[in-house]
């Protein structure tokens, strides 16, 4: 098993349809003992129930992962329950409805700062935290999720886009840094899948209809295909993996038209 003794902290899980919760899984039935954070303290029922069939799991209440002082505040209560850990997976993500939905030349500054800030810069803060409090073993991988509207233009994905290429970006720049310290940093680009947060794009049907036709494969991706790739880059089978994007899309991302 892949992460056989690893200790993995999954941060942004939402429910059992999310890309989270099959990375949760792919890590788990390889070895993993999983941690996790979750937004909103009312759902603590709901996401104890989500993570009961794994075994040890601990869910931590994280209600604004782009604030510094909560973010050390989550990550110094893990490291006082379960020590030092192996690898952290980011699933955080958020824009406003409106600046989905419209065209991009009408995203506010409000809106803009939001989803760069939910989006990208808590990956950034989690990453120089975890390390400033010593939260994290030698050889500890750091993931997140990104999508292909970081490079191109999709419909009705607008600030997310942009917000996907800043955090891209800050992986490449991130996994300079921490390479010092033998941490590794990577972004998992799924394909697209129904997921919660995908309900907030307009026509997503049409863009899975599309992969399933260009796409070299012929068919999309499954959480918990995407959840492999990921348990591959927390383990130590990618130890000369870093600063890369990879993408698990079936090999959509290839194509011209």
């Amino acid at each position: 098993m892949l992460l056989e003794g690893k200790k993995i902290l999954i941060m942004g899980i939402r429910n059992k349809w999310s890309i989270a919760f099959g990375i949760a899984k792919s890590a788990y039935e390889n070895g993993a003992q999983l941690l996790f954070t979750y937004m909103g303290e009312e759902n603590k029922e709901k996401i104890e129930e989500l993570i009961s069939e794994f075994e040890g799991a601990k869910a931590y209440t994280c209600n604004e992962a782009s604030v510094d002082e909560v973010v050390k505040e989550t990550l110094t209560k893990v490291k006082n329950d379960f020590g030092k850990i192996d690898g952290i997976l980011h699933a955080i993500a958020h824009a406003n409805t409106e600046d989905l939905k419209n065209d991009f030349i009408n995203t506010s500054k409000e809106g803009f700062a939001h989803a760069n800030d939910v989006s990208a810069y808590s990956f950034v803060a989690i990453s120089r935290i975890a390390k400033e409090i010593d939260l994290l073993n030698e050889n500890a991988s750091l993931v997140c999720l990104t999508y292909h509207g970081s490079t191109k233009v999709l419909p009705n994905y607008n600030i997310m886009g942009v917000a996907k290429a800043a955090l891209e970006c800050s992986v490449r720049y991130l996994a300079e840094n921490l390479g010092k310290e033998n941490i590794r940093v990577n972004a998992v680009s799924a394909g697209p899948i129904k997921t919660l947060s995908a309900k907030g794009i307009k026509d997503f049907s049409s863009i899975l209809n599309v992969v399933e036709q260009k796409a070299p494969l012929h068919r999309n991706v499954t959480t918990v295909q995407v959840g492999n790739v990921a348990t591959f880059l927390l383990s130590s089978m990618s130890e000369a993996v870093t600063g890369q994007v990879i993408y698990a899309d079936n090999g959509y991302n290839i194509m011209g038209v």
